[in-house]
């Protein structure tokens, strides 16, 4: 991915992110819906939900870009499938904060993820019914019920997911999403994927 040099007067902790090469300086389509999801599903690990992105923003300093819980939803409402869509755009920056905080989040819950990830193999190789694994059940439900609120079902890319066997897997994707975010340099890996395909 070409980049360009990150905004100097962007909050030091969002300078290991760097710019990508895109015509727009706000982020395309499908950068908003993942941004979204990835925050959605930990919401369905996390039980304090948005008190947890607030609270990552005041540790992470990013408080100048993410002042309040109504920024926050209004940033995270740019994702085009939300029944409360907002028709403006979400900039570079935003989107790195935004990151930063999925990122700062799913390293606590690493060992989370992990048992998350562990049971799901384990329900598709052996065959076990999901109540056997509550805490996947449980997070599989939660995905499900704030996808199935917060989305617009007249939507396309939400009509597709029109099953709870549908719901599960894109569940399981961002399990998996999350875990890539703590890994080494996951915050990079991470904003490098989202762009994949939309860089010039």
């Amino acid at each position: 991915m070409q980049v360009s040099s990150p905004s100097s007067s962007a909050p030091a902790i969002l300078n290991i992110l760097p710019d990508p090469a895109i015509v727009e300086k706000s982020c395309p389509r499908r950068v908003r819906l993942q941004i979204d999801l990835l925050l959605l599903a930990i919401e369905a690990i996390d039980l304090s939900g948005s008190e947890a992105f607030l609270r990552t923003t005041k540790e992470l300093q990013l408080q100048d870009i993410i002042q309040t819980r109504v920024v926050l939803w209004q940033l995270r409402s740019t994702n085009p499938l939300r029944r409360s869509n907002q028709r403006r755009p979400l900039t570079l920056l935003e989107a790195k904060a935004l990151v930063m905080i999925a990122c700062h989040l799913s390293k606590r819950l690493t060992v989370v993820l992990l048992q998350l990830i562990r049971s799901h193999q384990q329900h598709q190789e052996q065959e076990l019914s999901l109540n056997q694994f509550p805490r996947l059940a449980f997070y599989l439900s939660r995905f499900r019920t704030h996808f199935r609120a917060r989305m617009n079902p007249n939507r396309a890319g939400v009509m597709v997911y029109d099953t709870d066997e549908k719901l599960n897997q894109l569940a399981v994707d961002y399990l998996r999403k999350l875990l890539f975010c703590t890994g080494t340099a996951g915050p990079q890996r991470v904003w490098s994927s989202l762009f994949d395909g939309e860089v010039a």
